[in-house]
């Protein structure tokens, strides 16, 4: 009798009990790189990167297409290794006074194949907000190898976009309307505190 009780409470403890969460990613901001180039009158391709931003992604290794992902970026963090071309695009292309940041918020992830996915999402400069579509590769998930108690999930993406649909027109053809982004992404995920300890 004793174990037919002791049975009947472990599944009843088993199938009330909450399923796995998903967990949750912030920017590593040392390692974590926003990066993009335009095309500078056919000559060159002009390369920039913002150097501070903000947010995360929540990983559901089981789910892929319930992932999901955000950031702000910091307009007035951008640096293209030049004061005067830090100056135009801030001032001139992005209006980094009136609108300090630029964000993006996933709506659809699409598994591609074993690690790659194609992240959609609303993206938001200078207050105008389109869907994009990124290219990302899972790097690595797991331990990170300094740090026993940490876990680190890296990801490459990769993608186009016309900034001419996001009312951004300044100097097109002479500097190209398409803009290359890359972005490398070192996220650390976080522990929470148990809901009592909160």
């Amino acid at each position: 009798m004793k174990k037919l009780l002791s049975l009947a409470l472990s599944s009843a403890l088993l199938f009330s009990a909450p399923a796995q969460a998903a967990d949750r990613y912030e920017y590593d901001p040392l390692h974590t790189q926003v990066f993009f180039s335009v095309n500078h009158f056919g000559y060159t391709d002009s390369f920039g990167r913002f150097n501070k931003f903000t947010g995360g992604f929540t990983l559901d290794e089981q789910h892929p297409e319930k992932s999901e992902a955000d950031i702000a970026i910091d307009v007035n963090s951008l640096d293209m290794a030049d004061a005067t071309w830090n100056e135009h695009v801030q001032a001139k292309f992005l209006n980094g006074d009136k609108f300090p940041a630029i964000t993006f918020k996933s709506t659809a992830v699409k598994q591609t194949g074993e690690k790659t996915a194609e992240l959609t999402g609303a993206l938001t400069p200078q207050g105008v907000t389109n869907p994009v579509t990124l290219q990302v590769r899972l790097n690595k998930v797991g331990p990170h190898p300094m740090m026993a108690t940490q876990a680190d999930a890296g990801f490459t993406l990769t993608g186009t976009l016309k900034r001419s649909d996001f009312g951004i027109d300044t100097f097109i053809p002479a500097i190209s309307d398409e803009v290359t982004l890359r972005i490398e992404v070192d996220g650390k995920r976080t522990i929470e505190a148990p809901a009592e300890a909160k």
